[in-house]
């Protein structure tokens, strides 16, 4: 079956930045893009339903408003779309696993209620066996790139260099999947690769065999295979001591993309889907688009 990169929009400025990014990854990826907008009917419509609409012309003219978009910033990519009478999880949930990744708005009012208030994109990223990308409304194209130099025209923004890809990585659980989620992102876009691994040094009056070279150490062989995989994109290392969530947040400063993953097994919360209180941070606090990659 041909993948493509699939995109939740609600009307919200949060899902439409979301559909941007989503077309412009999609062209990076040579894939079409997929957008959804699922809607439920209830016996009278809904305070937000103009007078005069039913909830399925008004799901329809909202979807058709962001295919109009995308389609204007971007003429040559295809693009399908969809409205689904379903509650939103599920419907986004099924548009993943027919997708390389999913992209949602990480804030809203709307359907995709903000992720800081929880609700739909949290529990779809907490149940997603694909990538899930979150973006923050008012971000754009540019904004992945480096600032611009004077004199360079908004058109020829693509030949600017794009800014880093930042990724958290746990050496307790290296997995493939965010590796190679991060290794291709950062070749796509010939964008620099930052690796931060957070540790805590060992409690206790006698120090440990751990330590910050014996860390860097281990970062460096559990790097050095992926480097040979990909050997155009340029690696660098940062090992440092403290709160896992509080030092991404910082890496990812002037970042394009931050890269985080999500066990999908059970963990000490129990059963059931779970963020992790890293990705957690991340997601809440983070300002560039987020990927939070799923693993064993």
């Amino acid at each position: 079956m041909l993948r493509n990169v699939a995109a939740g929009v609600d009307g919200t400025p949060e899902s439409l930045a979301a559909a941007h990014w989503a077309a412009q990854e999609a062209l990076r990826r040579g894939v079409a893009l997929s957008l959804v907008h699922a809607w439920r009917s209830h016996p009278r419509p809904a305070p937000y339903v103009p007078l005069g609409s039913t909830e399925h012309q008004w799901a329809e003219q909202l979807l058709k408003e962001a295919v109009d978009s995308v389609r204007a910033a971007h003429p040559v990519l295809g693009i399908s779309a969809r409205t689904v009478c379903e509650a939103p999880v599920p419907a986004l949930l099924t548009a993943a696993e027919e997708a390389e990744l999913l992209v949602l708005g990480s804030l809203g009012l709307g359907g995709l209620a903000g992720f800081v208030t929880g609700s739909v994109s949290q529990r779809v990223v907490g149940r997603c066996t694909r990538p899930v990308v979150l973006v923050r409304a008012g971000q754009s194209t540019a904004d992945e790139h480096l600032p611009a130099v004077d004199g360079v025209a908004p058109e020829e923004i693509p030949e600017i260099p794009f800014r880093a890809v930042v990724l958290g990585l746990d050496l307790s659980q290296p997995c493939d999947e965010l590796l190679e989620f991060a290794f291709d992102a950062a070749r796509r876009r010939a964008a620099d690769l930052r690796v931060v691994h957070v540790f805590k040094a060992p409690s206790g009056p006698v120090p440990g065999p751990g330590g910050p070279a014996a860390e860097e150490e281990a970062l460096v062989a559990a790097l050095r295979p992926w480097r040979g995989k990909h050997p155009d994109v340029s690696v660098t290392e940062t090992v440092v001591e403290g709160r896992a969530g509080a030092e991404l947040v910082r890496a990812a400063t002037g970042a394009g993309l931050v890269v985080v993953g999500r066990r999908t097994g059970t963990g000490r919360a129990g059963p059931g889907p779970h963020i992790g209180p890293v990705t957690h941070a991340v997601l809440h606090h983070v300002h560039c688009p987020v990927a939070v990659v799923p693993h064993p």
